[in-house]
């Protein structure tokens, strides 16, 4: 069963990832919004979701409770590169 260390690495990341959302912020105005886009994007928010279930189904087995912290942080990434990825110049 999932313990309170496995919890500490997708914790890491998304602070890590939220620190520089403010940061970037900080220095220009606008950058948020901009990084955060995805959350708005309906294609972007089905892939993130969708991959988000399948990491809960299939890792909550091995990793329990952990497993759902991992899908928000891998269905947040997978959501931010569909955004990216349709919006490329």
């Amino acid at each position: 069963m999932a313990t309170d260390a496995s919890l500490l690495a997708p914790a890491i990341v998304i602070a890590a990832l939220l620190v520089r959302t403010a940061l970037g912020e900080l220095r220009h105005r606008g950058t948020a919004r901009e990084q955060w886009a995805f959350a708005a994007d309906r294609r972007a928010a089905a892939a993130g979701a969708t991959t988000a279930a399948a990491t809960i189904l299939l890792g909550w087995h091995q990793a329990g409770p952990a497993a759902v912290a991992w899908a928000l942080l891998i269905g947040a990434l997978t959501a931010h590169l569909v955004h990216r990825d349709e919006h490329r110049p």
